[in-house]
């Protein structure tokens, strides 16, 4: 636009009609935001344009709202495009989630014209995780209820655009919206150790999800051994449930505790999990898809439907073998859900602290409450025999209690010398224009930048001063 107009002042002899051009070209330039030249010689007549209406009121209606995506409420009944669907997180394996659809957009209706309308579809999508959700650390468990979208129904492809609130969460085994947790056992192969079990427990009790155990393959010790444990684990608060999947025992009260729930599944590797998954899945049968509320079932051919690999123990060591590699949300024909998780030795307990180590021990609750309304004369009491406690140690898993407390000190320590006390967030904000606050994700810093010289300086002169003041003593 400036060269021909730059060229027009230069051959204003040819054209006599110069005045009328350079105001059609002044007139074009002020449409595509330039300011025209006429309006630079006069700047008395340029005004600037005043902001639409009806823009300045949806810049006050998203003022208060963030540029990154808000979590749903599980209430939230989103409209949903022709490319969009609500559904579930049943597994998670590298970087891909599989989703079984529960409601989708416009686009499913040609496929199932017969079903009635509000019915529930089954689709297995193959989908990966929004960029941005990675960014902000949002994680996507299994069991989430997702919002995907750019959904290819031809591939059966999509993206996880949003996760819904969670009513749970779990880190290790790391599964969302659980109702209990079931913590299994063996009595022989592998043997039943005391402190691993207890290990077990405390981290079940630090979720908050009420906790029931089983123990598996009795049939393979006395009666006498399962009287004696039962008293033993009683004495601890847990009323234990002995199963069998070889010979069944156990296996109806055991469908009645999980029927209608989403149950987790945890334990070492080797007690008989996926066993007892396949055993429980295979005694019950298939309703018709009116009779259950269970939308897994109108999936032709899913693999949800499989039996789970099984593995065998070891002969040397004793210790079962790692067969499942990923958490599996796997649908019960009766109602619910069991998720098939990996199975490991030391649970990491990274969620249980100093302070709570004692509210997953029944032991010391049970001893709190008789003394009521007699408490600790300290609040911060750690029970290890502070003048005042009211707890003493005269309970089986007492050392146990210790040695946990010990590696929880030493983690927290580290962790405080490490990190620190104060930690930024995954979000930022920034104000934009006309004052609007909007978030970003706040990205991690580089873990190889070089040092500015000054502190490296700094950090040699220190060094000096320490040399100096131990050469003096």
């Amino acid at each position: 636009m400036s060269t021909a107009a730059f060229s027009i002042f230069r051959n204003c002899t040819t054209f006599p009609n110069y005045g009328n051009i350079l105001r059609h070209v002044s007139s074009r330039t002020s449409c595509f935001g330039f300011v025209s030249i006429a309006a630079r010689q006069n700047p008395s007549t340029y005004r600037k344009q005043q902001p639409h209406k009806n823009l300045l009121r949806a810049k006050e209606t998203i003022r208060g709202l963030s540029s990154l995506s808000p979590l749903l409420a599980p209430q939230n009944r989103p409209v949903l495009m022709a490319n969009e669907a609500i559904g579930l997180v049943v597994a998670a394996q590298a970087n891909f989630m599989r989703v079984i659809v529960e409601s989708a957009g416009p686009s499913m209706a040609y496929e199932k014209p017969t079903e009635p309308e509000g019915s529930i579809v089954g689709v297995e999508l193959l989908c990966w995780v929004r960029a941005l959700l990675k960014k902000i650390k949002r994680r996507v468990l299994v069991g989430d209820k997702v919002l995907v979208g750019s959904i290819d129904w031809v591939d059966r492809r999509g993206m996880i655009e949003n996760v819904f609130q969670r009513s749970s969460e779990m880190t290790d085994p790391p599964v969302a919206n659980v109702d209990q947790l079931l913590v299994l056992f063996s009595m022989e192969q592998p043997k039943i150790e005391a402190f691993c079990l207890t290990r077990f427990l405390v981290e079940a009790e630090s979720v908050g999800i009420p906790v029931t155990l089983a123990l598996n393959k009795v049939e393979l010790v006395d009666e006498e051994t399962q009287i004696a444990w039962k008293a033993r684990l009683h004495e601890w608060g847990y009323d234990p449930l002995f199963c069998s999947v070889e010979s069944k025992q156990g296996l109806d009260s055991l469908e009645f505790i999980l029927r209608e729930q989403t149950t987790v599944i945890v334990g070492p590797s080797g007690v008989g999990k996926s066993s007892l998954i396949n055993a429980l899945r295979s005694n019950q049968q298939v309703p018709h898809a009116a009779e259950a509320d269970n939308w897994f079932e109108t999936i032709e051919g899913s693999k949800w439907f499989e039996d789970q690999r099984v593995g065998e123990v070891s002969v040397k060591s004793g210790r079962g073998k790692h067969t499942t590699r990923h958490v599996s949300l796997l649908p019960l024909s009766g109602g619910g859900y069991l998720a098939d998780t990996p199975g490991f030795n030391q649970p990491s307990l990274m969620k249980v602290t100093k302070k709570s180590l004692a509210q997953a021990f029944p032991e010391i609750q049970r001893r709190l409450n008789a003394r009521e309304p007699v408490k600790c004369s300290f609040n911060d009491c750690l029970h290890l025999g502070e003048r005042g406690c009211v707890v003493k140690g005269d309970w089986e898993r007492y050392p146990y209690y210790l040695q946990l407390l010990d590696e929880i000190k030493i983690r927290e320590e580290f962790s405080l010398r490490t990190f620190g006390t104060k930690r930024e967030g995954d979000v930022r904000y920034k104000v934009g224009d006309m004052g609007i606050q909007q978030a970003e994700p706040r990205l991690e810093l580089k873990k190889h930048r070089r040092q500015s010289r000054k502190r490296i300086n700094q950090s040699i002169l220190e060094e000096l001063d320490d040399l100096d003041e131990v050469t003096e003593q």
